[in-house]
């Protein structure tokens, strides 16, 4: 048993500098993943900091039809919240198809984003890992990756982000809420996660110290068609092969507005930039879909087991869109 000392914050400001007292600290919310790897041996923290008992676990309408989630709301309140449900229909999907029901009552909002990933080898200390170990290596590399990253990884780390949520908030242009030591700031959910460079040790954006303290969904996307979709080995409780959030509008019979992210394919949740500009102005037809995600993964890069997350993400992606636009798809009854 690690020593370690334990602080529950009874607000935001005393859980920063509680924090900052405790060189090594970490915060504590709903503990599903930080608990794991401290079990594991690859979380050693010197401090606790419980966040538990602060005033961020409600959801909120703010002036102009924006949505506030605290951080910590549990997913399955956010998943089952009427207006998540009603306006921003594919976050509500992506936190259904996360963990089990059980995970859910317990994991935050906070929480679900700053999750690690699950490549057994950052999980197993006897294996090397730049992403526990800067500068051991990356045993997946040459090892087991078949549910590695085809998309923006490094010769540093090939580990793919676990969160469904944080597709779906790429997607919709939310943003997330931080607090710390410089104060206030909100970070575009699309830029809070890293790609691994030659920092793979480093998963987000935050800085030193800061806290989530909520992610705030749009206006502009409140309302729109939107989905989530994620492929994996069975039905429930199982990580993503790959997985789709696309939140898209139709104007004058062409695309005016469309949000499309990937999941699984990354050390983040990636943002299909090319295939939103192909998209812009375009016709919802299914060779148009097909030819804008062609280009997005045209940038893949797959391993030596993992080629088939290409032509998964590519399928995912055509049948979500043709679905909100309702565009015939093979099999369909016209």
């Amino acid at each position: 048993m690690k020593e370690f000392a334990y602080v529950r914050a009874g607000s935001v400001e005393e859980a920063t500098s509680a924090y900052a007292s405790h060189t090594g600290a970490r915060y504590l919310g709903g503990g599903t993943n930080l608990v794991d790897l401290m079990k594991l041996g690859v979380e050693a923290p010197t401090a606790l900091i419980d966040v538990t008992r602060l005033p961020l676990a409600t959801v909120e309408e703010l002036p102009g039809g924006a949505l506030r989630v605290g951080a910590m709301v549990r997913n399955s309140d956010l998943a089952a919240h009427p207006l998540v449900r009603d306006r921003y229909p594919a976050l509500s999907q992506a936190v259904l198809a996360g963990a089990s029901g059980q995970l859910r009552n317990a994991a935050t909002t906070g929480g679900n984003l700053l999750q690690r990933t699950r490549c057994p080898y950052f999980q197993d200390l006897s294996k090397p890992c730049n992403k526990r170990e800067p500068g051991s290596g990356c045993g997946a590399r040459d090892g087991v990756h078949r549910d590695h990253a085809v998309l923006g990884h490094s010769a540093h780390c090939i580990a793919t982000h676990p969160s469904d949520m944080a597709v779906a908030l790429s997607a919709l242009d939310g943003r997330v809420e931080l607090v710390g030591p410089e104060g206030a700031r909100s970070v575009a959910a699309a830029d809070f996660h890293r790609l691994p460079g030659d920092r793979p040790e480093q998963d987000t954006e935050i800085r030193p110290g800061e806290l989530v303290t909520a992610v705030v969904l749009p206006a502009a996307a409140a309302g729109l068609p939107s989905a989530y979709r994620k492929a994996r080995d069975r039905a429930s409780y199982a990580f993503a092969l790959a997985s789709v959030a696309v939140v898209l509008r139709l104007e004058n019979g062409v695309v005016g507005h469309v949000g499309l992210a990937f999941g699984a394919l990354a050390h983040r949740p990636w943002r299909a930039q090319r295939a939103e500009e192909a998209l812009l102005g375009a016709a919802p037809t299914r060779a148009a879909f097909e030819h804008a995600v062609d280009l997005e993964l045209a940038a893949a890069q797959p391993l030596r087991d993992n080629t088939y997350k290409v032509p998964l993400a590519r399928n995912l992606a055509v049948d979500v869109l043709s679905r909100l636009t309702d565009t015939e798809l093979p099999g369909r009854a016209s």
